[in-house]
């Protein structure tokens, strides 16, 4: 008699070397989003929870908080919910499928705020470029931060690459806050936010 395996979100690969097949992830073929960085799951969960029309991929690098934001989801009854452990700049890049996702969540990426740690930022041309890649057209980037000089980088080169409009982040998905943001707007702190649409 062969074991039976516990309920879970997490997509368990052995090769990190191919690109994902929605359809393998996933029962019902549904406009994908991405969060990368997910934190305690604050935003995704609800996020996934008021939309089971959408498909919702959580990526985290702690597998604490992985493991924390997987309970949530199975307690939330989320089909609509995956997660994985990896580092969010290689997995736009070599996992996304190419034109493929509707819409993509950084909130709050370490602003490694130290100017001689500054080449550590995931927001860069290179990864403005792999987003573009892996978006379809007129899919989104939403992006949050509490620090100014990361914002004014993020602006920067999401506003110069020409694959990309700004446009305007829903109330309704701003009024989701991370466990980050309430943190920082409990002690008084501005919170800044934008979005690309590609073109």
């Amino acid at each position: 008699m062969t074991a039976q395996r516990e309920p879970t979100t997490l997509i368990h690969r052995p090769r990190i070397l191919e690109r994902f097949v929605w359809a393998d992830l996933f029962p019902l073929a549904q406009p994908v989003e991405v969060e990368l960085g997910s934190g305690d799951g604050s935003f995704l969960v609800e996020h996934a929870r008021r939309h089971p029309e959408r498909n919702f991929v959580g990526v985290e690098r702690l597998l604490g908080r992985l493991r924390k934001l997987d309970r949530k989801g199975l307690r939330a009854g989320l089909r609509n919910l995956r997660l994985i452990r990896l580092e969010a700049a290689y997995l736009v890049e070599y996992l996304l499928p190419a034109g493929s996702v509707h819409a993509l969540h950084l909130y709050f990426p370490d602003p490694w705020p130290k100017r001689r740690h500054r080449r550590h930022r995931l927001v860069n041309e290179s990864f403005v470029d792999a987003v573009g890649g892996a978006l379809v057209p007129g899919g989104t980037v939403y992006l949050r931060t509490d620090d100014a000089d990361y914002f004014g980088l993020m602006q920067a080169v999401f506003g110069h690459n020409t694959a990309f409009a700004e446009t305007e982040t829903p109330a309704a998905l701003r009024a989701i806050e991370t466990d980050f943001e309430r943190d920082f707007h409990a002690q008084g702190k501005a919170t800044r936010h934008a979005a690309y649409r590609r073109c």
